[in-house]
């Protein structure tokens, strides 16, 4: 897990030059001589002469050509100046090659437009203050530019728009714990820029009640108009702007009293000053669509989250009918090439494009949150034989057959793909070694069981399975190739041992074994199945329901009461120096047992509450037998180390 303390105080963070700094200093002093500000700004001629040309440009509009600094700053004023200066710095740190840029740039015209829209927000709803909104809406995502920045190999997955499948933020956090949004504010604070510029870019992403509990303080203003800037950069620049516009109807109409006619006013000013801006600064924003065409794409995108959400109301029902009828042969066309880019066309389960990036991907969460990784390969027996002895179009119906049994054993959480020819992989998601065996032997008989006929005969088909299991370590990001070719091994090892049988290759230390048996007796899933509350078949329902939050072990344990910061901070040193993952460290230090490791990470894996919500939200507990097991749950054994 990524520290972010590491990325406000890294070296490849962008640094505000110092008449920037001077700038913003004298711009707070509403009697500052504006003599002072233009000597300030001549002393860095390289954004002199940006600030000159910007102010003979169109989007100032003034009627005659300006020569000088002295002539430009009166005209311009101190705000607008000290706006300019930080902008054109953050350009700079925003520019880059190679096969970052694109992100870089995706990063930089979405703050044009977030800046542009706090602009226009700020010039219609609070007179005055255009400036400043303009400002706070550029710099409201620098967050990400520190994570571009200082981490770049983590934040790219993050970025890619095949891993897009939620907001940015919520990404953000399910990945590291943290997001661009909390980045940012801490590194406006070590800059010492205004808190009202602080706590607007703290609270872009935040929920309407949330930004309401701010609404007595005076940065409210700008802590609205920021928040609807936010979702419009979203609504111009992502591919969720169904959400994006849902956000934006939210807020405006409680902010603003805004109608459906005014919002799309709003946003073609947006449009209109966003073209503006980009001229400003030398950025392209011809790829923005015009909000008539995205109002379009985001009306049908709220369609498709509405009937997934299988609203009941009557407007929403139809609402959804409209969407299917004006969008079914988009959907079709997209789902299709959907389905050929990660699936196999055969047997309908994923390629083993999809798996290799997956598995990829998996390795590294895995790498940050300690969690065990499984892989079981899957070869059909003989199967030249029954090519050769039936038929290829028999053999595809066998690939097809197995396939369809995989897909019915296993977890949704798990992925099965055919890996070529004959071969099938399946990765699993946090296997235990029980979990492993059981499943990959179910799956062997439920294989065997087939009935697959040609004409009236039924052909036995078998398969031989190798199955490998590893919990890597922080560095092991390489581990994907090495647990394939664990899983390949033990699989030609049961084809010699005659075929129709299950090897396994287990890399586990004793003492990761060992804690990891602790940690399953301590978690609520498995307290509620031993005590006979839940059955495995609705605990395996749920658990794929649960959020997850995957809270730092560090964070939990200082909650707790079982660290202090000072220790936590000795670890964290410790863990750099060595390596290892924090929880060894603190055992090793002495400052946490193993048993009380096993329940941090049980809770940190699960969160009882949560669990229990989704049961009664399933209907297998009501309120009141919830909220028993949950006081018999931290009565019990598994968690009676936690503090009360």
């Amino acid at each position: 897990m990524i520290d972010p303390r590491k990325i406000w105080s890294s070296s490849q963070l962008p640094t505000l030059p110092a008449v920037a700094i001077k700038l913003l200093e004298a711009s707070r002093n509403p009697n500052a001589d504006i003599r002072v500000i233009a000597n300030l700004i001549k002393s860095d001629p390289a954004i002199a002469a940006k600030i000159l040309k910007a102010a003979n440009s169109t989007y100032f509009g003034f009627s005659t050509k300006l020569t000088s600094i002295d002539r430009a700053v009166p005209l311009l004023g101190a705000n607008v100046v000290t706006s300019l200066a930080l902008s054109f710095s953050v350009v700079e740190a925003a520019m880059t090659r190679g096969p970052m840029a694109p992100l870089y740039s995706a990063y930089w015209l979405q703050s044009i437009v977030q800046g542009a829209a706090a602009e226009t927000i700020g010039g219609h709803c609070e007179s005055g203050l255009a400036c400043e909104f303009f400002l706070a809406g550029l710099l409201m995502d620098i967050g990400r530019l520190a994570m571009l920045k200082t981490i770049p190999d983590a934040y790219r997955p993050v970025l890619e728009p095949e891993v897009q499948t939620a907001p940015l933020v919520a990404l953000e956090q399910q990945v590291f714990g943290f997001d661009h949004a909390q980045i940012g504010a801490e590194l406006m604070r070590h800059w010492s820029l205004p808190e009202s510029l602080r706590i607007a870019t703290k609270l872009h992403h935040a929920s309407l009640d949330e930004i309401k509990q701010h609404a007595q303080q005076p940065d409210y203003p700008m802590i609205r108009a920021i928040a609807v800037a936010a979702a419009a950069g979203e609504y111009f620049c992502t591919q969720h702007k169904g959400q994006s516009l849902a956000r934006l109807r939210e807020l405006t109409t409680e902010f603003y009293g805004h109608s459906e006619e005014k919002l799309q006013d709003l946003l073609q000013s947006i449009k209109l000053r966003v073209d503006k801006t980009g001229d400003l600064f030398s950025v392209n924003t011809t790829d923005i669509s015009d909000p008539s065409d995205l109002m379009a794409q985001a009306s049908e995108q709220l369609a498709q989250i509405a009937m997934q959400a299988h609203a009941t109301s009557t407007h929403a029902v139809a609402k959804q009918k409209e969407a299917e009828e004006v969008s079914r042969e988009l959907q079709v066309e997209n789902e299709q090439l959907r389905q050929r880019s990660l699936h196999d066309p055969l047997t309908r389960v994923y390629n083993r494009q999809f798996l290799d990036d997956a598995l990829n991907r998996e390795v590294q969460r895995c790498c940050r949150t300690a969690a065990p990784l499984g892989l079981i390969f899957i070869d059909i027996d003989k199967f030249k034989l029954l090519n050769d002895n039936y038929g290829h179009q028999f053999g595809d119906l066998v690939l097809k057959r197995i396939a369809a049994c995989m897909q019915e054993v296993m977890r949704t959480s798990d992925i099965v793909a055919r890996y070529g020819g004959e071969e099938f992989c399946i990765m699993i998601h946090e296997p235990t070694e029980k979990g492993l065996e059981k499943v990959a032997e179910r799956l062997r008989a439920r294989i065997q069981d087939e009935d697959i006929r040609f004409g009236d005969q039924r052909v036995p088909v078998t398969a031989s399975f190798g199955a490998a299991m590893t919990l890597p370590r922080r560095d092991e990001f390489a581990l994907a190739t090495e647990l394939i070719a664990a899983a390949d091994e033990a699989m030609y090892e049961a084809k010699r041992s005659g075929r129709n049988c299950v090897k396994f290759r287990v890399d586990l230390r004793e003492a990761d074994r060992r804690l990891a048996l602790l940690v399953l007796q301590k978690r609520f899933s498995r307290w509620l199945v031993s005590s006979g509350a839940v059955d495995v078949a609705t605990m395996t329902q749920a658990l794929p329901q649960c959020k997850h939050p995957r809270r730092m072990l560090g964070d939990l344990a200082q909650e707790l009461g079982f660290l202090n910061a000072a220790q936590v901070e000795q670890i964290l040193r410790e863990q750099q120096a060595s390596q290892q993952r924090f929880g060894e460290v603190a055992v090793t230090c002495g400052f946490l047992t193993e048993d009380q490791l096993a329940s941090l990470i049980a809770l940190q894996l699960e969160d009882p509450q949560d669990l229990a919500t989704v049961l009664v939200t399933l209907g297998v507990l009501d309120s009141s037998r919830s909220g028993q097991l949950l006081e018999g749950y931290w009565a019990s054994s598994p968690a009676r180390l936690l503090p009360a």
